[in-house]
């Protein structure tokens, strides 16, 4: 029986609630956050809804608290079936205006966590045959403007999961990469970028959803289910990725006038 799961960035947003979503099918979950009060509220609220497990402080950035965590998988688990890299910040502003330590702190969390995560507990999901489930995100697909080193960060996260997609398919480890668009979250907790007047924008964007954490974890466990690759839990995300697979450049001249008017609106915030 396969019901072991570890998942980054659980102590809030969509990692709480892919940690119910599993939590109400009876899992065992390692939930892992570098905030504790979070984690702490979670595993309650899993044991609520019929699953159990632990809790771990662990920084994404640390290769070290990633092994330690898979070591604390075997341990208490006696192993891992599904891996969850989850942990991620937001960011935006120009590409102008982005600083060098901006670009750093953006790939060593939503690229290098993701592929940390990946690199310590491959030997444990290769034994149990299980799976990589990466959240990237709609950015990595459509490179929407000023957030470049979010998209940058985020397109490296779907790479990576094809790449592995390729190369462990021998193991029949699956792997999967979940692209969601804006949705109701605390992501803008960790925001960082050069003006307010982008954080409000971004602010707009995600209140603006339709969708909420809750329901991507419930479309994020009926595609694993099916073995789908590439998920993509908003039915706007879907339209606009057909539209830039069948058209491009009409994409990249709307995302050009997008990104005009943010120019625009930044100056007069």
């Amino acid at each position: 029986m396969q019901n072991r799961m570890m998942i980054t960035g659980a102590g809030s947003g969509l990692g709480r609630e892919i940690a119910l979503r599993w939590a109400r099918e009876g899992w065992q979950l390692a939930l892992s956050d570098v905030n504790e009060p979070g984690l702490a509220e979670t595993l309650q609220l899993v044991r609520a809804a019929g699953g159990d497990g632990f809790t771990q402080r662990c920084d994404v950035r640390d290769y070290s608290q990633l092994t330690a965590l898979a070591q604390a998988c075997e341990e208490k688990f006696g192993g891992i079936d599904v891996l969850v890299n989850n942990a991620g910040v937001a960011s935006g502003g120009f590409f102008s205006e982005l600083s060098l330590e901006d670009w750093d702190w953006q790939i060593a969390i939503n690229l290098m966590g993701v592929v940390k995560g990946c690199k310590a507990f491959l030997p444990l999901l290769e034994r149990s045959q299980g799976k990589i489930v990466n959240v990237a995100s709609m950015a990595a697909l459509m490179q929407g403007p000023a957030m470049s080193n979010y998209n940058v960060a985020k397109a490296g996260v779907v790479a990576l999961s094809e790449s592995l997609l390729i190369e462990l398919k021998m193991q029949e480890v699956s792997v999967h990469v979940v692209c969601p668009s804006f949705f109701q979250t605390n992501l803008l907790d960790s925001f960082r970028g050069p003006t307010p007047a982008m954080k409000a924008q971004v602010g707009k964007l995600l209140e603006g959803s339709p969708i909420s954490a809750a329901d991507i974890a419930d479309y994020m466990y009926d595609e694993i289910a099916k073995g789908e690759f590439m998920i993509l839990p908003h039915e706007q995300g879907r339209l606009a990725w057909a539209l830039k697979q069948a058209n491009p450049q009409q994409l990249y001249s709307e995302m050009a006038a997008m990104a005009d008017k943010m120019r625009v609106k930044t100056k007069q915030g």
